[in-house]
């Protein structure tokens, strides 16, 4: 007869283990780069003959992210005997999922993780993502009594503690984010207190801000609102009129910094209009929750955009929404293209990539790396994209110029070393 569950999930600290430890070499291999690190060490910038490379001066894995695939790594050592499990993507990027899937670790798809989490056991381990997993889910495992390996980012744990105090103080979270996103669900189930009367609403664009706002503001119709804002972004039972009399505002850790900051001044106002400035300091609370990776992130590229360039690239899983805000920062100053890995570089002139506004990939034709002409190439990732990728590209586009990678190497040691 299996022991009964504990009353929480198993969690195990292979920190403490020699697993981690010994995963070192074995993670540098799949993502470090010489050549990355050369070009940074010679202050981003790497020029061979009639074309430059500029590299954000961040960009790329963050702590957070590192932190979750050498966990996920040491499990696969420490359990090597076990069913190992990972709820959805341990990050939003297809080459580094695709390698743990590669060593076994089985990916459970969002979609039917509640009905695969019941069919555990003791024995079985479940990695949780670094965007964390929604409590509902978290229950099931510990009434499984299968051991957890968590690889939440401490950011993420941040909000999670800030929505939860929302709650107990019978706030309302505003939570800009994406309602299907994990770390958003994840997040929002938090929101619901420990005693699951807390409440949350979903909001993702300044359009929806401004409909939230205009509701504080004056009412409206209740039936509308839960037209627009339904299933995943609000809370079971939410009522506008009633959960919008006090509300916190949160965050998914990596949206657009300074969207966030105008989510909060306009629902701030809103509330002060309506109430008063007494009142409001009551019926308002808010939180800077975006995590220092992604404002490090966006910040570096908005100083890179002070310099002049011909086209951005910006690398990384077109899922990672820390990713995709580069790509809205980069597109409104010059030619930019948001690509999964160097292949999308197909030719001196064709370049396959995600279109942000119709939300599906398409293939783009440009002059700028055909042309003879000295040109200046900026290239930018999120934490979710690691450094082989980033060399790949360099190398890639310095294929398209006619340079060979050796050339490319070799004068991005010799600049390391200037």
């Amino acid at each position: 007869m299996n022991a009964p569950p504990p009353d929480k999930p198993r969690r195990v600290n292979i920190r403490t283990e020699d697993g981690l430890q010994r995963v070192d070499v074995e993670v540098i291999s799949h993502y470090r780069s010489d050549l990355v690190e050369n070009v940074r060490k010679s202050g981003g910038i790497l020029t061979v003959d009639n074309t430059t490379i500029r590299l954000a001066k961040e960009f790329g894995f963050c702590y957070g992210v590192e932190r979750a695939i050498d966990l996920a790594y040491a499990a696969k050592r420490v359990f090597s005997d076990r069913n190992l499990y990972l709820l959805g993507e341990i990050i939003h990027n297809p080459e580094v999922n695709r390698q743990l899937d590669e060593m076994g670790i089985i990916s459970i798809p969002v979609a039917e993780q509640a009905e695969k989490l019941k069919t555990l056991t003791p024995q079985d381990v479940v990695i949780v993502p670094a965007f964390g997993a929604e409590t509902h889910l978290m229950d099931i495992i510990k009434e499984r009594g299968s051991l957890v390996v968590d690889t939440t980012c401490g950011d993420v744990m941040n909000v999670w503690k800030r929505v939860r105090s929302y709650a107990k103080q019978a706030y309302t979270s505003i939570i800009h984010g994406k309602s299907s996103h994990e770390e958003t669900r994840a997040t929002a189930s938090r929101a619901l207190g420990d005693q699951g009367n807390g409440h949350y609403l979903v909001v993702l664009t300044l359009d929806d801000v401004d409909y939230v706002c205009n509701y504080i503001r004056h009412g409206g119709n209740k039936d509308e609102f839960l037209a627009r804002f339904h299933d995943e972004a609000v809370s079971p039972g939410f009522d506008p009129d009633l959960h919008l009399e006090r509300v916190g505002v949160a965050n998914q850790t990596t949206m657009l910094k300074s969207e966030t900051e105008e989510i909060q001044r306009r629902v701030r106002q809103a509330v002060l209009d309506r109430d008063g400035e007494e009142l409001a300091v009551e019926n308002f609370q808010v939180f800077d929750t975006i995590c220092g990776a992604t404002q490090e992130r966006q910040d570096s590229l908005f100083e890179m955009l002070k310099k002049p360039m011909d086209l951005l690239l910006v690398v990384g899983g077109y899922n990672s929404s820390n990713t995709a805000h580069l790509v809205e920062i980069g597109e409104k100053e010059l030619p930019t293209f948001f690509i999964r890995t160097s292949a999308c570089l197909k030719s001196f002139s064709e370049i396959v990539h995600f279109d942000l506004h119709h939300k599906e990939e398409r293939t783009s034709y440009t002059e700028k790396l055909a042309s003879p002409e000295p040109i200046i190439i900026g290239i930018t990732a999120g934490a979710s994209c690691p450094n082989n990728l980033i060399e790949e590209t360099i190398l890639r586009v310095c294929e398209l110029r006619g340079i060979a990678p050796e050339r490319v190497l070799q004068q991005a040691a010799k600049a390391a070393v200037a």
